[in-house]
Order: C-alpha cells, then sequence, then structure tokens
C-alpha cells in the first residue's frame, strides 16, 4: 500500500477489485482545503476511462508489474503494432493506450512499455526525440527579433513552434512531455 501523494502516470492500481493503469493525476491544494490528488484512470478490463479523487492521507494498492524495451513497427486499423525486443513477439497495443504519444513515435523507435499479464498497460517516452522537420512556413526576411516562432510540421506529422530560422529538412529536438522546441540537431 503507498499514499496517495505516491501515485505516478503510467502506474498500475488496484481499485475496488479491478486493476487501473493512471493516465493522468494532479496535486491540488485549494486553498483553505486539505490537498488531494485528482487522477484520471482507464480500467485494463474494461478499458473505460474513470476519473477518482483521493485526499492525501488515503491508501491505494499499487500493483507491480513489468517493463520492458518494445521497438514500435507500424500502425493497423485499432492499434499500433510493437515488438518485444528480447524474444521478438509482436504485441498489438490499442490506439487509447498510445494516446497522443504517437506524435513523438517513429518506425522503429525503442520505447519502455509497461506489461502486466503479457499485454502492454502504458508506454513511456524519452524526455525528448528528434525528428525532421517535413513542411514550415517560410521566415520573413529581416524579422530578426528573438522569441518570434513560426509553425513546422515534422516527419511524425506533429505541428511545433519553431524560430524563424529553422526550414525544411532540419532536424530538432522536441521535449516530448510539453511537445515544444528544444533546440536544433545537427
Amino acid at each position: 500500500m503507498i499514499n496517495a501523494t505516491e501515485i505516478r502516470k503510467g502506474m498500475v492500481i488496484r481499485m475496488d477489485g479491478e486493476l487501473f493503469v493512471v493516465m493522468d493525476r494532479e496535486h491540488v491544494t485549494p486553498g483553505n482545503w486539505r490537498a488531494m490528488v485528482q487522477t484520471e484512470m482507464r480500467s485494463l478490463r474494461s478499458g473505460n476511462k474513470t476519473q477518482k479523487r483521493f485526499r492525501s492521507n488515503d491508501q491505494v494498492d499499487e500493483v507491480y508489474v513489468e517493463t520492458r524495451a518494445f521497438e514500435y513497427l507500424y500502425p493497423e486499423a485499432d492499434a499500433f503494432i510493437f515488438m518485444d525486443s528480447e524474444n521478438y513477439e509482436q504485441i498489438p497495443v490499442q490506439k487509447d493506450v498510445v494516446g497522443n504519444d504517437i506524435n513523438f513515435i517513429l518506425e522503429n523507435t525503442v520505447i519502455k512499455g509497461t506489461l502486466i499479464e503479457g499485454k502492454i498497460v502504458s508506454i513511456e517516452l524519452p524526455s525528448s526525440v528528434v525528428l525532421e522537420i517535413i513542411d514550415a512556413e517560410p521566415g520573413v526576411k529581416g524579422d530578426s527579433r528573438t522569441n518570434i516562432f513560426k509553425n513546422a510540421k515534422v516527419s511524425t506529422g506533429l505541428n511545433v513552434k519553431v524560430p524563424l530560422f529553422m526550414k525544411v529538412g532540419d532536424r530538432i529536438k522536441i521535449d516530448t512531455r510539453s511537445g515544444d522546441f528544444v533546440e536544433r540537431v545537427n
């Protein structure tokens, strides 16, 4: 058993005899009220999403899971296909498990996956990824002020704000937590 304040994104907990994976969590301290942890979770059995609020001193039952490296192969109709790096088994992962994280994953990218009973229940991306710009608005000559950004599309289809001097073909590092441009990569 752990305190509710120790709940983290990607963690699997048992609640009311059912397993839930934490999709998002927020520690809230509203004014003169007591602190609480607001979570968004997905049931592993039914796939339904639910929101649950825990008091900071509530106890939850953490389920221990296995984490392994998986390589992203290709998309399918209602899933994404990942390959286990240890035994080369191909495992379909439902689109709602991957969510918007697919915007940071190219084919053959290795990520960490959390397994329960042979099923990937969540994925963990590196803190940043390097992607190539495939489409960008032209920069305006003479506009050399700092902190001016333009829209650019990277190889996964994600739209990112980049500095004016960036052009098609440039490789950039993107923060996977916020989706923001970090730096240019040679």
